[in-house]
């Protein structure tokens, strides 16, 4: 089915606020890989696969590889609308609330969420703008 007009808002809006910074609607394969069929094909990821500081209320303290314990690499949001737990712990099945906790001030153990000021932006908008961009998300 087509996305509803609501989710086609939210899109726009979705880039708007600065969500797309981060969840990159489109990124590219690279043009050789393993398999052909893999090579230079466009994929809606919504994700820049970078590893970005998001403060202490995203914070696990578990440290990967260079990542430390509140840096995360930024989930592709393809398949979000199927998913029942949000986060990368799973902690909510509320997508509002996931959207929400992106924002963190800094602590003495780390800095602050470098999604901040996309989450001001989006705690500014009107009801219905909040709605779209949900809608949007459950349309991945």
């Amino acid at each position: 089915p087509s996305p509803s007009q609501s989710a086609l808002r939210g899109k726009k809006v979705f880039s708007d606020v600065g969500c797309a910074l981060c969840h990159t609607p489109k990124m590219q394969t690279a043009p050789v890989m393993n398999s052909p069929v893999l090579q230079n094909r466009p994929v809606n990821l919504y994700s820049d696969m970078m590893v970005h500081h998001m403060g202490s209320n995203l914070a696990d303290d578990i440290t990967q590889g260079q990542a430390a314990g509140d840096e995360f690499r930024s989930t592709p949001l393809w398949g979000v609308g199927q998913r029942m737990f949000f986060l990368h712990d799973g902690r909510t099945s509320d997508l509002l609330q996931a959207i929400r906790q992106h924002a963190s001030a800094g602590s003495q153990k780390c800095p602050a969420s470098e999604a901040n000021k996309v989450i001001d932006n989006f705690n500014e908008l009107a009801p219905a703008d909040k709605q779209a961009i949900l809608a949007f998300l459950r349309s991945l």
